[in-house]
């Protein structure tokens, strides 16, 4: 699907991560893997540092965070923002949703609506499509996007497959209507087909959670996981990246009437350095246009890493001036989200870790 949207404006980003860190190489070796192995696999992919939650921190505690610092940073009012959007699959709860939990943690407006998406990877150009759609035409001025998942609560620690890859954080993201017409372009997808490739099998209505589901089992490779853990098929999704992405990337330059040359940067979502290297390069992009380290400080942040990428490697240049982005997120459902605008200046509340 290919939307359009004008006089609409991202005002503002922040981002905050889980406080505790985890390497890559050490915990490999408590696991009993060669350093040698370790080393390989963590410069090819991107595997070094990571940063999770503590016992009892969520994404909404993320982005609770994330959102005041923005706000604050930005020097607003909370009651000035008309509308709630927050995307997660990490909720604190199946009933009520995150958005609304959000609302009440900063005494929004009874007038602002809030609502969730379950959406994971490609989260948040799903969630910027339906902020800006808000502001260009649901009357709104000023929409609080949050984004965000607490992956590390769901992996298991013996799946030296999955576990490794995922970080913990939170996003906030203002978006404004503006007089500016320079347009936002959106190309969407799904492949639902290929949803069993990244799925937790029980803990929802199909399969409730029970003592059966949390019983683990072992794999061939001997990673160890049960029903209500995070499993994803790399092979899978390593295919389902390179056949949709780099589409989905060159439809949305088309819509944008750009070139790679025209753009100052490609934001991918950041799943590893390989899979980040691969499509810049099917897309016509050089390296230097395209962040690919943020993976290393962090770890796979599921629905927040395009803004932490964003703020970590342009925070100084979209502060003080406009750059052409080019963003693409994708992953479970399986779905994709790929956006084009012009982007900055704005307010960026740093990177930091939850306290």
């Amino acid at each position: 699907m290919y939307s359009v949207l004008s006089h609409i404006r991202i005002a503002g980003l922040a981002v905050t991560t889980g406080s505790v860190e985890r390497d890559y190489v050490q915990d490999g070796l408590a696991a009993g893997i060669d350093r040698a192995t370790l080393e390989r696999t963590g410069k090819v992919v991107g595997l070094r540092k990571r940063l999770v939650v503590a016992a009892g921190v969520t994404a909404l505690d993320l982005c609770a965070d994330a959102a005041t610092r923005l706000i604050s940073e930005m020097g607003i009012d909370a009651t000035s923002i008309d509308a709630v959007v927050f995307v997660t699959q990490s909720p604190d709860h199946s009933q009520p949703n995150n958005g609304s939990l959000l609302h009440g943690r900063l005494g929004l407006s009874k007038s602002a609506p809030a609502f969730e998406l379950s959406m994971g990877c490609s989260g948040w150009v799903f969630g910027l499509q339906q902020a800006a759609l808000l502001c260009a035409h649901g009357g709104a001025a000023r929409v609080l996007l949050c984004s965000g998942d607490t992956l590390s609560q769901l992996t298991n620690p013996g799946d030296r497959a999955t576990d490794p890859l995922f970080g913990d954080a939170g996003s906030a993201t203002i978006v404004e209507k503006t007089g500016r017409s320079a347009p936002f372009h959106f190309v969407l997808g799904a492949d639902g087909a290929g949803s069993a490739s990244i799925i937790v099998p029980a803990g929802g209505a199909r399969q409730p959670a029970s003592t059966a589901t949390r019983l683990e089992t072992v794999d061939a490779e001997g990673n160890r996981h049960h029903a209500e853990n995070l499993r994803m098929n790399g092979a899978e999704v390593f295919n389902f990246t390179l056949r949709e992405v780099p589409d989905a990337v060159n439809a949305v330059l088309k819509h944008a009437a750009w070139m790679p040359a025209d753009v100052d940067a490609l934001v991918l979502h950041q799943a590893n350095r390989f899979i980040i290297s691969t499509v810049g390069r099917k897309c016509g992009f050089p390296a230097d246009k395209t962040p690919m380290d943020i993976v290393e400080k962090y770890g796979n942040q599921s629905s927040a890493s395009i803004p932490c990428a964003l703020i970590d490697a342009l925070g100084g240049r979209l502060e003080s001036g406009t750059l052409k982005v080019v963003a693409c997120g994708f992953g479970v459902g399986l779905s994709w989200g790929a956006f084009a605008g012009e982007v900055g200046p704005l307010a960026i509340a740093p990177v930091k870790s939850y306290a």
